[in-house]
């Protein structure tokens, strides 16, 4: 039958999640979660990514989103996945990180385990991809990632939260994605 969760619709909306290895809290660091802001507006602005509501745990991401027409989702993530990869990677060696020999470690033995050449791994493999094919699917979706962090007592309200596209939805404020608000 093959993944259930695979993105079988190259321009559907998708509720989409990244999950760090192991589930390991690498983005407690500013630097690394600015890798992925950064890395993020790059597809939005060069790649045809089509960015809807995103928020950025301690370990993991989730974003909805779409390609624009002609472009393909699962092209897109495989690539924004593989280039955050190695900038966190060198964003951990570049420091300051505590736990950097430990992490380094960690995602080198994540990457032997699971045959890979290069000698880090980041991410799990996929992205959970979920069609959004209905209105009320989607804001379902986009309110549990606006309350992600207030679920794990991070904020006492969503927009209060710097890396989740809440603000761009509650407040008059801009979020520090590009995104297009629905």
């Amino acid at each position: 039958m093959g993944d259930p969760y695979a993105i079988r619709y190259p321009n559907d909306r998708y509720f989409l999640t990244f999950t760090v290895v192991e589930w390991l809290d690498i983005f407690t660091r500013l630097s690394h979660r600015q890798v992925l802001v950064e890395s993020l507006n790059f597809c939005v602005k060069n790649k045809g990514l089509i960015i809807n509501a995103w928020v950025i745990m301690s370990n993991h991401v989730h974003l909805v989103a779409r390609a624009e027409e002609g472009k393909h989702l699962g092209h897109l993530i495989r690539d924004f996945k593989s280039y955050t990869s190695k900038a966190v990677r060198d964003s951990i060696i570049a420091g300051p990180e505590s736990r950097q020999e430990w992490l380094l470690d960690k995602m080198a033995f994540m990457a032997r385990k699971t045959q890979r050449t290069e000698n880090f791994k980041l991410w799990q493999d996929g992205s959970h991809a979920m069609d959004l094919m209905s209105d009320e699917f989607l804001r379902q979706k986009i309110n549990y990632i606006h309350n992600n962090p207030v679920r794990n007592g991070l904020v006492d309200l969503p927009e209060h939260y710097v890396f989740s596209s809440a603000r761009d939805y509650f407040t008059d404020q801009k979020g520090l994605v590009e995104i297009e608000v629905l």
